[in-house]
């Protein structure tokens, strides 16, 4: 029996492992995935695995409530005790196992080369990795990291009421997720990703996209915004209406006062993506900017993580984004002349 997007699954899991991954024979790969994802993708990707010549294993799990440490309760032994002895782990988790233990463990070991594709459904993967121009999308993600790089201070404004200011810290990281082939923490590509200094940020911060913690707080595209007063790096207040109180009393509730500082904030700039509920399609809408907070990796911190028993993102649509006083993004435009020059072979205006 034939599937949709049989064959285009086919080509996409051949691009991520052979193209992206650079998976050579030999080599072990891991691909985890709970009970509530699209296992299609998942056999897929170990089969093509296989084909390469890699030592491959699929790990279908039950699945936890929450992300990173919350998840911790509900996996298997066999599993915790796997994912930092693989060349290549692949996450397809709805509920991730990204910022746990585990996954800290994994990142750090100068080994596994993980890649944080959570609830990638098989129209999604494809969309998001089999039908883009990596030619064309690394161009335009490497001139955007370099103008971020060099800028000190940056303001980030939307319709919605986000008004942010902060500093950058030029010893740390900036990730530009195209190139899967070092040992680290790598993710989905249209996105890039960094921690400001943090004590530096200030400001307001309105999320009118969509909002996901896990478990209880996976809130899915929001139907109406919630909006965090920041100061220092640190949530101070939270403002809005049941959903932006709903957010507020599940910080409270797991008592950890790391889950009020920022972690990273993000562009997003893949121009296939949609806001559908899946956070990890969603940080990557064309135009966009996403905030996460609570645990922070090392792959933003550029030293040791940040622990945090969980991590909570939002996305901002249509930014506005200013580099040392000069706009080069405006309403989800990006304007700057060779921002906008590469965003055309992108197919984005």
């Amino acid at each position: 029996m034939a599937y949709s997007l049989e064959m285009e699954l086919t080509k996409t899991a051949y691009k991520l492992l052979h193209d992206m991954l650079k998976v050579k024979k030999g080599e072990s790969v891991l691909v985890t995935i709970d009970s509530v994802g699209d296992l299609r993708v998942a056999k897929e990707i170990t089969k093509m695995a296989d084909a390469l010549g890699a030592k491959a294993m699929l790990a279908w799990h039950s699945t936890p409530k929450g992300y990173g440490s919350l998840t911790m309760e509900y996996l298997p032994e066999p599993l915790i005790a796997c994912a930092d002895k693989t060349d290549v782990w692949i996450e397809l988790n709805e509920q991730w196992l990204l910022y746990s233990p585990m996954s800290d463990k994994a990142v750090s070991n100068g080994r596994t080369r993980q890649v944080m594709l959570g609830g990638l459904g098989a129209e999604k993967i494809t969309r998001n990795i089999g039908l883009i121009d990596i030619e064309a999308q690394k161009e335009f993600q490497d001139t955007l990291t370099e103008l971020t790089k060099n800028a000190k201070k940056m303001r980030i404004t939307n319709k919605a009421g986000t008004d942010v200011e902060f500093e950058n810290d030029p010893n740390r990281p900036i990730n530009n997720e195209i190139d899967y082939s070092t040992p680290g923490a790598h993710f989905l590509i249209g996105q890039i990703a960094w921690a400001p200094t943090e004590e530096t940020i200030n400001g307001r911060i309105t999320f009118d996209g969509s909002y996901s913690g896990g478990g209880d707080l996976d809130l899915g595209v929001l139907s109406e915004p919630i909006t965090y007063i920041v100061e220092k790096g640190r949530i101070v207040k939270f403002e809005g209406g049941r959903l932006a109180k709903l957010a507020e009393n599940y910080f409270k509730s797991l008592d950890d006062p790391n889950m009020y500082l920022a972690a990273h904030v993000c562009y997003g700039c893949s121009p296939n993506a949609k806001l559908e509920g899946v956070m990890t399609e969603d940080e990557r809408v064309w135009g966009a900017t996403v905030w996460g907070f609570g645990h922070q990796g090392s792959s933003c911190s550029g030293g040791e993580p940040r622990e945090a028993k969980s991590h909570v993102d939002g996305v901002c649509l249509e930014c506005s984004v200013w580099l040392d006083g000069e706009q080069i993004m405006d309403e989800g435009r990006f304007i700057h002349p060779e921002l906008k020059a590469l965003a055309k072979k992108l197919g984005k205006e």
